[in-house]
């Protein structure tokens, strides 16, 4: 997890009790994976006997981060702001521990609870005047912007933005004794402002430590699938979706990600990459890793749940299992599935009726009953031997769905409307 860091970080989280933090840009009200990497540092951290401050960036959320930004960004308003604070807040509490009898408990800061009264004035006379726009301007995240293909350069908006950073470093070295600031590598400029503003205004030593930025062992950007970002909000993300995402990746993923995104130890992780190693095709350690983050982010119970539903496609799942599954992770599970909307009128209804003329499940009443005599034909799990069957709301998944399957592998979903 580690990519660079200061020297004379390693002696300090060895010789006292840290204060350290990490920036959440609070863009939406949920954090996705991406941020995990974040929070798994804090995790450790505190787990290492030191305290961990997140900050959510409330004032530099409204201006944006040009590190590893092509263009600007889209400025945000308070009132946005503070509904993804609040979402934000309701996820870190379940990974970091705010309990106050605690002596090293978390905290979370938003940056524009000292920002907002600060002004412009004092800012550029109190910050701006002790680092050089030649220092500024070494940075990559603005060298970047400035000589890249797209030459669209940056705002001076946008330019600010590690100075505000570095405030922040310094308003929680002050109030904080904070002395440390973690972050992603893509962070290393805007930290390391913010080290320096320190050592200018107070003759103090702060230190920084960054993490590599997680790709996948493709190149392809980490988090993202064809629907977009996995995040930790289950209503944006469903609990089977997320374990499916983390069940799905590459051995050599797998093997990289178990180290990061777990709190297991190092002779357990080298077992399970023995255990893998002798049959990759049993994919041991994409289930371990799947269920390690899932229980993490969601629960145990969630877990169970996507391993269910995992087997209404793979496995020899039960009609009471369909039943049992909400509507979220049944639609998930079902992701791409072709779809027929009938009228809720229209039942009860015959079974061929249903499939061969109020909808296109098969093109003929003739090849629907040619296959129900067969047994190929399943109906919600149940297999229908029966021509006749007539098919009423009481079959209905969820009241809203009749789940169809063709042979072993062809399925549709019946949505009454």
């Amino acid at each position: 997890m580690l990519h660079d860091m200061m020297p004379g970080v390693e002696e300090l989280l060895q010789r006292e009790e840290v204060t350290a933090y990490v920036g959440i840009d609070p863009t939406a009200d949920s954090l996705h994976i991406g941020h995990l990497v974040s929070i798994m540092m804090l995790r450790h951290l505190q787990e290492c006997g030191h305290k961990p401050l997140a900050v959510i960036g409330g004032a530099t959320g409204m201006i944006g981060d040009p590190s590893m930004k092509s263009t600007e960004r889209n400025l945000l308003n308070e009132d946005t702001l503070r509904k993804n604070e609040a979402g934000i807040r309701a996820q870190l509490i379940k990974f970091l521990d705010f309990d106050a009898a605690r002596p090293n408990r978390a905290e979370l800061l938003n940056n524009y609870d000292w920002t907002k009264d600060y002004t412009f004035l004092s800012f550029v006379r109190d910050i701006g005047k002790h680092i050089t726009v030649n220092y500024m301007m070494s940075k990559d995240s603005v060298k970047k912007r400035l000589t890249g293909e797209e030459r669209e350069g940056m705002s001076f908006t946008e330019f600010t933005y590690q100075l505000l950073q570095g405030y922040d470093f310094l308003y929680l070295y002050d109030t904080q004794n904070c002395r440390l600031q973690m972050g992603g590598s893509d962070q290393w400029g805007n930290i390391t402002t913010g080290t320096e503003l320190i050592r200018r205004k107070r003759g103090g030593e702060a230190f920084a430590l960054t993490c590599p930025l997680i790709t996948k062992a493709d190149g392809g950007k980490f988090g993202k699938t064809e629907t977009g970002n996995v995040w930790l909000d289950p209503a944006r993300t469903s609990p089977y979706a997320f374990y499916q995402f983390w069940l799905n990746v590459s051995d050599a993923d797998a093997a990289r990600y178990i180290k990061i995104f777990t709190m297991l130890g190092r002779d357990e992780i080298d077992a399970l990459m023995a255990a893998h190693a002798d049959a990759p095709h049993a994919r041991e350690l994409q289930k371990r890793l799947a269920k390690e983050i899932t229980c993490f982010v969601h629960s145990e119970a969630d877990y169970h749940a996507a391993l269910e539903a995992s087997q209404i496609l793979f496995g020899n799942a039960t009609s009471e299992t369909l039943r049992k599954t909400d509507e979220q992770t049944f639609l998930a599970v079902f992701d791409g599935v072709p779809v027929f909307d009938i009228e809720a009128d229209a039942m009860p209804v015959g079974i061929v009726e249903l499939l061969a003329a109020k909808t296109a499940v098969f093109p003929s009443k003739g090849e629907c009953r040619k296959m129900i005599q067969g047994g190929g034909l399943s109906l919600n799990k149940e297999k229908i031997l029966d021509s006749n069957l007539a098919v009423d709301a009481g079959r209905l998944i969820n009241n809203r769905y009749l789940l169809v399957q063709k042979g072993k592998k062809q399925y549709f979903i019946i949505r009454v409307k």
